[in-house]
């Protein structure tokens, strides 16, 4: 991974580029490593436009997906202390995802790239709010990742 994962933090402050900057410069670098073949050699369409071997946004759509449905359980308690009681409840199933992408890694659904990326965005992830920056971080690298589908 040429970018370094550092860029990614969800302790206060945020950095003020984390959900544009950082964001497109993932998904940029997700997309590309998952247009290379296995011998690294970037696969093109007949236009000459780079075509996806692994990474595809379906397969990317179902790790933030969970990630939003457990956001969505620890957000729907009404207090910020039931919120946080409510994240300790389900932080391990939170961090089983980093085994999910270990998995789908393995079956070469995603590569590398987005494995790393992915696994350092949920061990990121420590109480309610840093759960809630997570989310939005990989809302805003899922928005850039489909733009460069197109």
């Amino acid at each position: 991974m040429a970018l370094a994962l550092s860029a990614i933090g969800f302790k206060q402050p945020l950095r003020t580029d984390l959900f544009s900057v950082v964001a497109f410069d993932y998904a940029q670098e997700v997309f590309i490593e998952g247009c290379k073949n296995d011998k690294g050699i970037l696969v093109q369409n007949r236009d000459g436009q780079p075509q996806q071997q692994k990474n595809k946004s379906s397969q990317l759509r179902r790790f933030y997906d969970e990630l939003v449905m457990w956001y969505e359980r620890v957000q729907f308690e009404r207090t910020p202390a039931e919120r946080q009681a409510k994240y300790q409840e389900v932080a391990p199933f939170i961090q089983m995802l980093v085994a999910k992408a270990a998995y789908a890694n393995g079956r070469k659904h995603i590569d590398d790239t987005f494995e790393q990326m992915f696994s350092h965005v949920i061990r990121q992830i420590s109480d309610a709010d840093s759960l809630r920056h997570a989310k939005l971080f990989m809302e805003a690298f899922m928005g850039f990742y489909k733009a460069q589908e197109k």
